[in-house]
């Protein structure tokens, strides 16, 4: 009786079974510690082979999130017919997704919410806030301008960040300098007389947090998402960028009066700031487990990177249409006010297509990001966006001209459903084309390029401005002919990718897509 106790008492668990007929699995309630960045070499960090290495680097799966997760794979391969024996499965990495991935999305979502209302705090406002300054329209623009500006300064450093510490640093350092900016320039705000320069090093500060989350999303989304999800995740985080951009269209000439008003306006914008940086600082550094097989590859060098980027012509054949695109979004969002408001239109018409501009857009993205997460047609959509947005900056020309607001209305819908559609699209066709490049070297470049430009397009624009003497006095009829000429001028870029530059290859989706059918299709999870 005490014999059949004993072994009633020692009868081993379902779990203690599991590691015994499966020795590489340990089965662990506890913090696993997994290097992201492990490869035997960089060479074999290109080839599918590397995979099998990964495995071996990876040979724990945690149990978190959902229940007895080793059990129900070996379930779900064997439920779907897949013939790998006990030692090849549990040499198998099980590939999953993390509800906490939610968390980091979110928190990159609401920074590039601030980060972009900072940057348009008092476009909507432009002649308010020049005459609370005692200075013209002009000298305010600078203060979009320079902030663009400050991404060029910033990016080698972000792409440092991103590249060696992840989107979790890259996130902190904004935080820190949008708390900075913020109240720095309410304090420029309060004294008397008030401080231009001083609102302008500001500016510049928070210009400088921009690229740290605007260039981050396609890191974050190929780190804690799958295929599946990617493109809906840089989507979400990307254009949440100029939302913020929407709410302070919409927002801030509710909010000014009169000039007495640009203090008040500058604080509500740095309490909404601040309280949006606070959970940066809890977001975790990268998921214990890979998400995906091209996740677990090793990196060529920084330099190696840009190089291969570089010179690739697909690559200048995207980047030339999707910065041109983006600076001409960013000056039409700073200038549109001075666009339309010498033809009668008053600053809160103004805001509300500025407003349309990007809530359009960002209904259109919505619906196109995730078809495109499935059909993977990357390049038809880039094919079919490129010339809608050009006739879009065309027809603009005679929207203002009209003195109708249903023009300006209708043609800033279609823009910003074209625009911010492609924005994505194009960011993570450039990781899928180029890999093994990392997603945050051409996030990086290709927005920095648009910044650039943004800052050239609108000092181009207001010299290109007519003066008290003009018909209307101030219209600016010839910068809209100067965009309109420019966006078309970078069309053909986009019309021949695929024939000027050679074939084009999904590499990050073949090698996702070839190691998890070799498992079984068991990608665990997926958004």
């Amino acid at each position: 009786m005490s014999v059949d106790n004993r072994q009633i008492s020692h009868r081993p668990s379902e779990e203690h079974l599991l590691a015994q007929e499966h020795p590489g699995i340990e089965m662990t309630s506890s913090a696993f510690d997994h290097p992201l960045e492990q490869g035997e070499s960089a060479g074999r960090a290109y080839a599918l082979s590397h995979e099998d290495s990964a495995s071996k680097n990876h040979p724990r799966v945690q149990e978190q999130d959902t229940d007895n997760e080793v059990t129900q794979g070996l379930r779900r391969l064997d439920s779907e017919g897949d013939t790998l024996d006990n030692e090849e499965a549990h040499e198998r990495p099980i590939y999953r997704v993390y509800k906490r991935r939610w968390f980091g999305l979110i928190q990159l979502v609401l920074l590039n919410i601030v980060v972009s209302w900072d940057w348009l705090t008092y476009a909507p406002v432009t002649n308010t806030t020049a005459t609370f300054f005692n200075t013209d329209p002009t000298i305010i623009n600078w203060l979009s301008t320079a902030f663009l500006f400050a991404f060029l300064f910033a990016s080698p450093f972000t792409l440092y960040t991103l590249h060696h510490s992840g989107p979790r640093l890259s996130i902190i350092a904004a935080s820190i300098l949008i708390l900075v900016g913020n109240w720095l320039r309410y304090a420029a705000m309060r004294i008397q007389p008030a401080s231009f320069p001083l609102a302008m090093i500001a500016q510049i500060i928070i210009g400088l947090a921009q690229p740290f989350v605007l260039s981050a999303p396609t890191r974050y989304s190929d780190l804690w998402f799958s295929p599946r999800g990617r493109v809906s995740a840089t989507a979400v985080a990307s254009l949440a960028n100029p939302f913020g951009g929407a709410l302070g269209q919409l927002i801030d000439p509710f909010l000014v009066n009169s000039p007495s008003d640009i203090p008040n306006l500058t604080l509500y914008v740095a309490i909404i700031s601040s309280v949006a940086t606070l959970p940066s600082f809890f977001i975790p550094a990268g998921p214990p487990t890979p998400v995906s097989p091209s996740s677990t590859h090793l990196r060529p060098p920084i330099m190696k990177q840009i190089s291969l980027l570089t010179h690739s012509v697909n690559f200048w054949l995207v980047f030339l249409p999707f910065s041109v695109y983006v600076g001409f979004f960013n000056s039409l969002s700073s200038l549109l006010v001075q666009f339309l408001t010498p033809y009668n239109f008053s600053e809160t018409e103004s805001g509300i297509a500025g407003a349309l501009l990007i809530v359009v857009g960002l209904v259109a993205a919505a619906i196109t990001s995730p078809i495109i997460d499935r059909s993977k047609r990357y390049l038809l959509l880039i094919k079919t966006l490129v010339p809608i947005i050009a006739l879009s900056y065309l027809a603009f020309i005679w929207a203002p001209p009209s003195y109708s607001i249903v023009a300006p209305y209708l043609i800033c819908s279609v823009l910003g459903a074209a625009s911010f559609s492609l924005v994505p699209v194009a960011l993570e066709w450039l990781v899928e084309v180029h890999w093994p490049v990392g997603p945050e070297v051409g996030s990086v470049i290709a927005w920095a390029g648009g910044q650039a430009l943004g800052g050239i397009f609108i000092v181009i624009s207001d010299a290109l401005g007519e003066g008290a003497n003009g018909s209307p006095r101030y219209n600016m009829h010839k910068a809209l002919v100067f965009q309109a000429v420019i966006a078309l001028s970078v069309v053909p870029c986009a019309l021949v990718i695929g024939w000027l530059g050679g074939g084009v290859r999904n590499r990050r989706l073949e090698i996702d897509k070839g190691s998890v059918d070799r498992i079984g299709g068991n990608e665990a999870g997926g958004i």
